[in-house]
This record gives C-alpha cells, sequence and structure tokens, in this order.
C-alpha cells in the first residue's frame, strides 16, 4: 500500500504532494509558447533583415542571437511553470524563482562570451532581445487576459437538488 500525498514515507521524511495539472493552464501556456515561437518567426525576419541591411553579416547573425536568447528565455518560464504546477505551492515558487535565477546566469555569461565576439553586432543584439522581450510579456499579457480559468481547480460542485423529493 503506498501511503497518501501528505503522509511521511516509509523514511520518515513528509512525502511532496503531487497535483494533476489543470487542463486550461497547460494550455494558456502551450498558447503563450506558440505564440512566442510566432514572435519569434517576426523578430528573426525583421529584425535579421534591418540588422543585414544595417550592419551585414555580423547585424543578421546578432539578430538571429537575440531572437534565440528571447525565445530561449520564455520557454523557460513557461516550461518551469507547466512543470511546477504538479507540486505543492512551496515545490512551485521554488522551481519558478530557480528557473529565473537560471536564466539571469545564463544570460550574464551569455553576453559576457560575446560581448567582444567578432561576428556581433551589440545594437542589433541589444534591440532584438529588447524587442524579444517586451514582445514576449505582451503575448503572456494578452493570452492571460482571455483566457477564462476559474479560481479554484478540481473542484466537485454538489448535484442539482431532486425537485420530485418535496
Amino acid at each position: 500500500m503506498t501511503p497518501a500525498p501528505d503522509s511521511p514515507d516509509s523514511a520518515g521524511a513528509p512525502a511532496t504532494p503531487t497535483r494533476t495539472t489543470p487542463v486550461d493552464a497547460k494550455k494558456i501556456l502551450t498558447e503563450v509558447l506558440k505564440y512566442t515561437g510566432l514572435l519569434a518567426i517576426a523578430i528573426a525576419v525583421i529584425g535579421g533583415g534591418l540588422g543585414y541591411l544595417f550592419a551585414g553579416t555580423e547585424g543578421l547573425i546578432s539578430a538571429l542571437i537575440g531572437t534565440a536568447l528571447a525565445v530561449l528565455f520564455a520557454s523557460i518560464t513557461a516550461a518551469s511553470i507547466i512543470g511546477a504546477m504538479r507540486f505543492d505551492i512551496a515545490a512551485f515558487f521554488g522551481i519558478v524563482m530557480g528557473a529565473w535565477l537560471l536564466k539571469i546566469v545564463v544570460f550574464i555569461v551569455i553576453l559576457a562570451l560575446l560581448r567582444d565576439a567578432p561576428f556581433v553586432q551589440t545594437m542589433v543584439l541589444f534591440l532584438t532581445v529588447i524587442a524579444g522581450a517586451v514582445g514576449t510579456m505582451l503575448i503572456d499579457v494578452i493570452v492571460v487576459f482571455k483566457s477564462r480559468l476559474g479560481y479554484a481547480s478540481n473542484v466537485t460542485l454538489p448535484s442539482a437538488p431532486d425537485e420530485t423529493a418535496h
């Protein structure tokens, strides 16, 4: 017999309760990822074209790197939330905050490595990263505002009263 989700395991440590992920929340986050992919295509095409026009091949490469960074970081956020929804609230925030800290460290390391790279045009990289960050924030806001996610999940409502019982 397995212990209940909130009961201690055989070693005496409390087990981390897992929950089923609400379908609506997964749907919202996958919609965010879908629109983020479309935004990435738009930024890569427009930013890459303008980068190539104003800074040559270095501008194109920089725009593509900036687009990849923006999409990577937005995807890490959505994926960490989808994965963390199965756990209790403390684990949820731990996973999401851990992913956020990981993104900050990776971002700083990548920018430090690219700072003096001869194939990077820093202004194009900066503008595409900003376009990606602002665009993904707008996507998050629009998708969440248009969504209909209930305040309570996994709730069973009582059945309607039987009118013939009177």
